[in-house]
């Protein structure tokens, strides 16, 4: 099966799809910065359609599934929440739909924030799934946390799985998958070997010891209970300190403020770290290490769509389209 990967970012959703031995026939995506990495990880064959708010459907080849993880900022409780009256953002799936409908595209996998499904007391859902009704595609959706699909992060997203109804009959029945029999464990991800140590020898260790007295967090915590266990991470991106254990709360763009403990010493979590933590293969991610800035890579995973959530979603629409056959 042929697809093609749009709002691309970094290829989290491409590589699950070839996982599952589809071939990718092009992308669209419109960070360079992004596209670097993407070229890093998948050469430079494949044309980058750009904006794809630009992109005549005509020039496009002719391709069975598309994914794409369209901008979810403007549907999130951290953004602005300003849902499709974004003229940049919101109005995304709006070119998605035209490509979708042009192409006569058989499948599709979406990817959103959660936000997604309350913006608007559920309207902005609604209006989405008329849309992608209205263009001739039985819709399901739910929402998934990574962290039950084998890697260790806690990553709520919405999930839209599109089927042309001409392709199926009322037997067809798609279910999304609840979890994944992969499990990737944190020590298998905090493994990046630079130098992020968190020490006394940094202007911001002594910002996080201050941190740490701050009245929400007062007399509730010391360095040497933080850094007794290690593989224990902490978050430092709200007023009062959080800790977790076998788990990392969601990476975003702007989340640089994590810390793990290793060799009973803080570190700072890596970009390159961030990547197994998505379910990048270890293999792609030593291609960018020491390649792409750290703070880039930290970004980028951020918005990127865990590997391992589409391909068992991709996974089981296949087994769906099979048994209607």
């Amino acid at each position: 099966m042929k697809f093609m990967d749009f709002c691309a970012g970094i290829g989290g959703g491409r590589i699950g799809l070839e996982n599952l031995g589809m071939s990718c026939l092009g992308f669209s995506e419109i960070d360079k910065d992004a596209e670097v990495t993407y070229r890093e990880f998948f050469g430079n064959e494949e044309k980058n359609f750009g904006n794809l708010m630009k992109i005549d459907p005509n020039e496009l080849p002719d391709f069975d599934f598309m994914v794409g993880g369209f901008p979810c900022q403007t549907f999130s409780i951290i953004g602005n929440r300003c849902g499709l009256d974004d003229d940049k953002r919101g109005k995304i799936i709006y070119g998605l739909a035209k490509i979708i409908k042009a192409k006569n595209v058989k499948y599709f996998i979406l990817e959103n924030v959660k936000g997604l499904i309350n913006h608007d007391k559920g309207n902005t859902l609604k209006i989405v799934l008329e849309l992608l009704d209205g263009i001739g595609y039985k819709i399901y959706y739910d929402v998934l946390n990574s962290l039950d699909f084998g890697v260790p992060q806690m990553r709520e997203r919405v999930y839209l799985v599109g089927i042309k109804k001409d392709l199926i009959d009322d037997t067809f029945h798609f279910e999304f998958p609840k979890k994944s029999n992969k499990i990737i464990k944190i020590e298998e991800c905090l493994i990046d070997d630079t130098e992020l140590t968190f020490d006394e020898k940094l202007a911001s260790y002594q910002t996080f010891l201050k941190y740490l007295q701050n009245k929400y967090n007062k007399d509730k915590h010391s360095i040497n209970d933080l850094v007794e266990e290690d593989f224990q991470v902490i978050d430092t991106r709200q007023s009062d300190l959080r800790i977790y254990k076998n788990k990392v709360p969601t990476l975003r763009r702007g989340r640089h403020g994590i810390l793990y403990v290793k060799n009973k010493k803080f570190k700072k979590l890596s970009g390159y770290e961030s990547l197994l933590l998505q379910g990048f293969p270890k293999d792609y991610a030593d291609l960018v290490k020491r390649k792409i800035p750290n703070s880039k890579l930290l970004q980028q995973t951020g918005n990127a769509m865990t590997v391992n959530v589409i391909e068992e979603i991709g996974r089981n629409l296949i087994m769906a389209i099979g048994k209607n056959k």
